[in-house]
């Protein structure tokens, strides 16, 4: 494998982690009553501990493959003096301090009580949502508009993990709404779901317009360029998840009161196809945000 599609798998792998942790650990802590939170969480723990355990390892990988990318090759990955000058002397080394002081904060909420897990787990995928501002396209900008085009970067990816992670224990609150003693909290996690993902979702649409805007100074039409084809495939997927999160919430979640089972089913096949583009759409994200922005 070169180094630059291993790069691009690391990248993949650990911002989908990330995205995963922060909207699924936020979810819980903010917006779903204690004890269903408690009940979700041990339904998915270990998963989301194996997630974890996939972003700290590749943190710890992408130190190594970077500076194999920048270097002449594999031969300078674990090579010390171009190490140093990577993580010291480039914005791609002040992102990775970043990343491993938040795949620290992860470790650490490990060792919290149980109780307390998720919230330190969502706190440390924030950070490193967060830190990946830091090697974007902002980067090639000056003044205030580097930092507004980072903040908005930011916004994007907190929102759209957000999004996404969230998905991920909505599908056994769906399972559970039908036991008689969850159903009054999972119907308060529900609607609270539905009100935050719409903010989620416009905020999700208006930064993305607005990083395309500031990237390339116009939408992106012109598919000669690869770098435009994809950012549009990327935009069109991002739709369509819009679109099956606007049929669940103003289709499927009426139908709960006259037809539950098939509402359920269709609640739940529609978050896992929300869930599938989304994790398609950061690889896109992972392979074309490596490419010249032209």
């Amino acid at each position: 494998m070169d180094t630059t599609t291993a790069l691009q798998l690391c990248r993949f792998l650990h911002d989908s982690s990330l995205m995963l942790l922060w909207g699924a650990c936020a979810y819980l802590s903010m917006f779903v009553p204690k004890t269903l939170a408690d009940a979700v969480w041990r339904m998915i723990a270990r998963s989301f501990f194996l997630i974890a355990a996939i972003a700290v390892l590749t943190m710890l990988a992408a130190l190594p493959v970077t500076t194999a990318s920048i270097g002449n090759g594999w031969s300078d990955a674990l090579d010390a003096g171009m190490v140093h000058d990577v993580l010291f002397e480039t914005t791609v080394g002040t992102a990775w301090q970043a990343q491993a002081l938040a795949a620290l904060v992860m470790i650490g909420a490990l060792l919290l009580p149980e109780s307390w897990r998720r919230h330190g787990l969502a706190l440390g995928a924030g950070l490193g949502l967060a830190s990946l501002s830091l090697t974007g396209h902002a980067s090639m900008l000056e003044g205030w508009l580097k930092q507004a085009h980072r903040a908005n970067d930011i916004l994007h990816v907190l929102t759209g993990g957000g999004w996404l992670g969230a998905l991920v224990p909505l599908l056994p609150i769906l399972r559970l709404l039908g036991r008689p003693e969850y159903r009054a909290e999972a119907q308060i996690a529900l609607r609270r779901f539905s009100n935050a993902g719409h903010v989620a979702v416009a905020l999700v649409i208006l930064s993305g317009v607005i990083n395309t805007l500031l990237i390339l100074k116009r939408l992106p039409t012109d598919w000669s360029s690869p770098y435009q084809m994809l950012l549009a495939i990327k935009i069109a997927l991002v739709a369509i998840m819009a679109v099956l999160a606007i049929v669940n919430r103003y289709v499927f979640v009426p139908w709960i009161g006259r037809k539950p089972a098939r509402a359920l089913l269709a609640l739940r096949l529609g978050s896992i196809a929300e869930i599938v583009i989304g994790i398609v759409v950061i690889g896109l994200v992972a392979f074309f945000g490596m490419m010249e922005p032209v």
